[in-house]
C-alpha cells in the first residue's frame, strides 16, 4: 500500500511505488514536508549489531513523532503502520529508520531510554487504512463548522487546522491566538457536535504557516514547510545590517512575522561591516564644506557622501579613505576637497565585483520561448528594369513610379507585344517618335514651323554605325 497521501501506486516487491509529486515513498520520502535524506540507508551495519529500534513516523502535514519497534518489524520508509495513541491507535507513515534516527533524537533533545516513547503496534491492515481515509475526509468540514461555533461563542481565536486520529476516536484542533483563550465551553460543544474526543493545541504563527504551506515571495515553497525546523527570533536589526528598506509589507512573510530568510546571510553582513567606520552622527569635515553619508555598498567596500550645499551629487569613497579623513579630522586637519584630493570617480567605477546573476539561465522568464526567425529577404529580380542606373551621364528619373532604365543609350520599348531589340547599339522603333529618314526631313523644311517647341529629328548618321553590326530587323 502507498503512503496514504494520495496518488500512490501499488506495492512492488514489498516497497511502495511512490506518488506523483516527484518523490518516491520507498526511498527518500521526498513527497513529504520536512523530509530528511537517509544518507546511511545504503550502508550495512557491522556484524553483530542490530538495527536501531526507534523509527520516525510522520502524520498530517509536518507533525512527526518517534515510536519504538518492540516487535522487531521489518519497516521501510513509506510504509503505513499503526502506532500507540491516547486513546486507541493512530495511523502514520514511516519517514526515517536506522541509525539516522539517533541524530534526530539528539536534535530534538529526546532521551533514547525514555519511557514516554510509545510503541509500534503493527503494519496497517486494509481495514485500518480505509477507516483512516474516512477520517481524513471529515477534516475540512469539521474545521469550517468549528470556526462557526467559535465565532458564535465570541472567542478571539483562529482555528487553522483539524487532524483526526486514525481510528476516528479523537480530533486535534490547532489554533492561534494573541491572548489566553478560555475554550472550555468550546470543547463541550465540539465534543457533542462531532462525537469525538477533542484536544485543543495552540501553535504560533510560524508553525501555522509550516503546517498549511504556501509559496513565498521568492517563488519557492516556504522554508518552514520544507526543511526549516527551528524558528529563531528575527528582528528589524537584521534588515538594517543588510541595508534593506524597513517596509513591513516586504519584510513580512505569509505568517505575518519577519521573514526567516533575513537571518540566513546576516553573519556575512556583520563580518563585512566590521571594517566600516561608525558614521552615526559623524560627518566628513573639509574646507569646501561638510559631507554626510548617503549610502553604503558593503561588498564593494564603498561609501557615498554628499556636501550639505550640494546634496544631489554623490561622491564615492572607499573604506580606507574614509578612515583617513576621519583620522585627519580628529587631529584638526581639513582636506581641501574629498572628491579631488582623496579618490576619483573613475577609481570608484574601477572597483567592480563579478556579477553572478542568471549564471545557469534560470532567471529568465522567456528562456523557453521560441526565438523569432530571421527575415528572409526577397531574391533580387533579374529583370533589367529593376537594376539601378550605372550611367553617370544620364539624368536621374524624377518619377518615383517609373522603372529605372539600365541602358542610357537605348529607349525602353513600351509595347508589350513587341519583341525586344537584340542590338544594344540600335534604337528600337517607338510609335510616335517620328520618321528616321533624313531625306524626308530635308525635303520638308517647314514641317515644324507651326510648333516651335517641338524637337526636330536630327538626321541619323549611318557612317558612325559599326561595320560588324547585324542587319536591322523589324519586329
Amino acid at each position: 500500500m502507498g503512503c496514504g497521501s494520495g496518488g500512490c501506486g501499488t506495492e512492488k516487491n514489498g516497497v511502495p511505488a511512490g506518488c506523483n509529486n516527484n518523490g518516491s515513498c520507498g526511498t527518500a520520502d521526498g513527497c513529504n514536508k520536512l523530509t530528511v535524506f537517509d544518507w546511511l540507508g545504503n550502508m550495512n551495519l557491522p556484524e553483530g549489531q542490530s538495527q536501531f529500534d526507534i523509527v520516525e513516523v510522520r502524520f498530517k502535514n509536518s507533525r512527526k513523532e518517534f515510536f519504538r519497534n518492540l516487535n522487531n518489524l521489518t519497516l521501510s520508509v513509506g510504509e503505513v503502520i499503526a502506532v500507540e495513541a491516547s486513546p486507541g491507535h493512530d495511523i502514520g507513515t514511516v519517514s526515517l529508520t536506522g541509525e539516522l534516527v539517533k541524530l534526530q533524537l539528539k536534535k530534538k533533545n529526546v532521551n533514547f531510554d525514555s519511557e514516554e516513547i510509545r510503541k509500534v503496534y503493527r503494519k496497517a491492515k486494509q481495514s485500518d487504512i480505509d477507516k483512516w481515509k474516512e477520517a481524513q475526509s471529515l477534516e475540512v468540514n469539521t474545521m469550517f463548522r468549528a470556526r462557526t461555533i467559535a465565532l458564535k461563542l465570541g472567542l478571539e481565536m483562529k482555528l487553522s487546522d483539524v487532524e483526526f486520529q486514525g481510528d476516528k476516536s479523537k480530533a486535534i484542533f490547532y489554533y492561534t491566538a494573541d491572548a489566553r483563550v478560555d475554550f472550555r465551553e468550546l470543547i463541550k460543544v465540539l465534543a457533542e457536535e462531532f462525537k469525538v474526543r477533542v484536544e485543543m493545541r495552540q501553535i504560533g504563527a510560524r508553525q501555522e504557516a509550516a503546517r498549511l504551506g504556501g509559496i513565498g515571495a521568492c517563488g519557492r515553497e516556504l522554508c518552514c514547510s520544507t526543511w526549516l525546523t527551528d524558528f529563531r527570533t528575527v528582528s528589524t536589526s537584521a534588515a538594517r545590517y543588510q541595508q534593506l528598506s524597513l517596509n513591513p509589507l516586504k519584510l513580512a512573510g505569509q505568517c505575518g512575522k519577519l521573514k526567516c530568510c533575513l537571518n540566513y546571510e546576516l553573519d556575512s553582513y556583520v563580518d563585512a561591516l566590521k571594517e566600516f567606520p561608525d558614521m552615526d552622527g559623524k560627518k566628513l569635515q573639509t574646507k569646501k564644506g561638510e559631507a554626510f553619508l548617503q549610502k553604503t555598498d558593503i561588498f564593494r567596500r564603498m561609501m557615498w557622501f554628499s556636501y550639505r550645499h550640494d546634496p544631489g551629487v554623490f561622491i564615492p569613497l572607499n573604506v580606507k579613505t574614509v578612515h583617513q579623513v576621519l583620522e585627519a579630522n580628529a587631529k584638526g586637519e581639513l582636506p581641501d576637497d574629498i572628491k579631488s584630493a582623496i579618490v576619483s570617480e573613475a577609481l570608484a567605477k574601477s572597483i567592480e565585483l563579478p556579477v553572478f546573476e542568471n549564471v545557469v539561465g534560470q532567471d529568465s522568464l522567456t528562456r523557453f520561448d521560441k526565438k523569432p526567425k530571421a527575415k528572409q529577404h526577397n531574391k533580387p529580380n533579374r529583370n533589367n528594369n529593376n537594376k539601378p542606373n550605372t550611367n553617370p551621364n544620364q539624368k536621374p528619373n524624377n518619377n518615383p513610379n517609373a522603372k529605372v532604365n539600365t541602358n542610357a543609350g537605348v529607349k525602353t520599348n513600351t509595347n508589350p507585344n513587341q519583341k525586344h531589340n537584340q542590338n544594344p547599339n540600335q534604337k528600337p522603333k517607338v510609335q510616335g517618335a517620328g520618321n528616321t529618314n533624313p531625306n524626308k526631313n530635308n525635303n520638308n523644311p517647314n514641317r515644324n514651323q507651326n510648333n516651335p517647341n517641338k524637337k526636330i529629328n536630327k538626321p541619323h548618321n549611318n557612317d558612325n554605325k559599326p561595320k560588324n553590326d547585324p542587319p536591322k530587323t523589324d519586329s
